[in-house]
């Protein structure tokens, strides 16, 4: 191997995605030295299209940071939080009862690709088509990255930190030994049908619960809608078809005119829970779904992400600039407990909203149950307080 082949840096980033370029534009904004190295091509990481939601904590986030003029831009605002019961609409004024937070409507898509714009144009080292990644010397003070480059190339990069930011499915994760980490998995019994389509978003973020099952409706673009439809885990794409998608939205949002749209895309996620303690191994830190699964409910996963990031940037630039590692040694616990908060209200989200649909698959108390706590929602500032605080994320 070339001399050429090894290289060094503060912070070697595995993964290009939310987490992954959030943490190296605040890395690059403290003035600290980054690689971020990502296995997919630049076009497919840019395409991706998962979360859509940025709640108050992290659009706060890029702007304490002076990023937000160029990550935030045309993101759509909405304080208001419908709930389609039984075809009738109820409206939860999630800014005004969290104290004037509010989310921000941004597909992934497009705060992937103004970070990438941004950080490239900041001089950022971003590298794409990285191939067999793998970590090593990770309770040295120096750990390594080695990967093959589009070239095929072997590199070589020794780094003071390791940030995984690669995934569930990562090989970040997979490279810490066996018996480190605990994990904590949780099947949640329930499949959500995911449809993207070419359908006129909602006037307000939309969930919906009736006798024929759970459904949700968001933006997804000033065209485009994300729908959600209750099945069970493990459905057969083959069986749903343009017609029996609309049939069914119709049906459990109440409203026979929602339009057809084509669908571009559609999937099934089994909705399942996933914690690994601790985050860090050495100089390797897990951040987001490296880490941590959550389900879509409430649309805390990829603020979790942006969440673990900054705290890592911070505890990276304490270490660098002041020689304080301590940040560093508590990151694990400080993003754990946040997890575990999103966690917990995303399973008693999962529970409220799913168990007060069809009662033949909750069963009637439990169902009866859950209209309760639902309709709490709307009769008890407190209760209506709490959710709106959760919803739109810490001040």
């Amino acid at each position: 191997m070339s001399e050429a082949a090894h290289e060094t840096t503060t912070v070697a980033i595995v993964g290009a995605g939310p987490s992954g370029l959030t943490l190296a534009n605040l890395l690059r904004t403290a003035g600290i030295g980054c690689v971020v190295l990502e296995r997919q091509s630049r076009g497919y990481v840019e395409q991706r299209q998962r979360a859509g939601v940025l709640e108050h904590r992290a659009a706060r986030m890029f702007e304490e940071w002076g990023l937000a003029g160029r990550v935030l831009q045309d993101s759509r605002t909405d304080g208001v939080q419908e709930f389609r019961v039984d075809g009738e609409p109820r409206f939860l004024p999630i800014a005004e009862l969290a104290g004037g937070r509010f989310g921000r409507i941004l597909p992934q898509q497009f705060l992937v690709q103004r970070l990438i714009t941004a950080f490239l144009e900041d001089g950022g080292d971003l590298r794409f088509g990285c191939g067999d990644v793998t970590l090593g010397e990770l309770d040295s003070d120096r750990p390594i990255v080695t990967y093959l480059d589009e070239s095929g190339a072997q590199r070589r990069i020794e780094a003071d930190f390791i940030a995984g930011c690669d995934g569930f499915h990562g090989v970040s994760r997979r490279s810490v030994p066996e018996g480190e980490q605990t994990t904590y998995t949780y099947d949640h019994g329930i499949g959500w049908f995911t449809v993207l389509a070419d359908v006129p978003p909602p006037r307000h973020p939309m969930f919906a619960v009736s006798s024929h099952g759970f459904a949700a409706h968001f933006p997804r673009g000033p065209r485009s809608s994300r729908f959600y439809l209750q099945c069970p885990p493990g459905e057969d794409l083959g069986a749903w078809d343009e017609d029996r998608i609309f049939e069914q939205l119709r049906l459990r949002i109440g409203d026979p005119d929602l339009p057809y749209g084509k669908v571009l895309e559609k999937a099934v996620v089994d909705m399942r829970s996933f914690v690994v303690d601790p985050m860090s191994y050495g100089r390797l830190f897990l951040v987001g779904d490296a880490a941590h699964i959550i389900t879509p409910m409430g649309g805390k996963g990829m603020n979790l992400a942006l969440a673990d990031a900054e705290v890592l940037a911070k505890a990276v630039r304490s270490a660098v600039r002041d020689g304080d590692e301590q940040p560093l040694r508590d990151y694990s616990r400080t993003c754990l407990d946040r997890t575990w908060s999103y966690q917990e209200y995303s399973r008693w989200m999962t529970e409220m909203l799913h168990d007060s649909g069809d009662p033949a698959t909750s069963g009637p108390f439990r169902h009866k149950l859950a209209r309760a706590r639902l309709d709490r929602l709307f009769t008890s500032a407190n209760a209506g307080g709490l959710f709106a605080e959760l919803m739109a994320g810490e001040a």
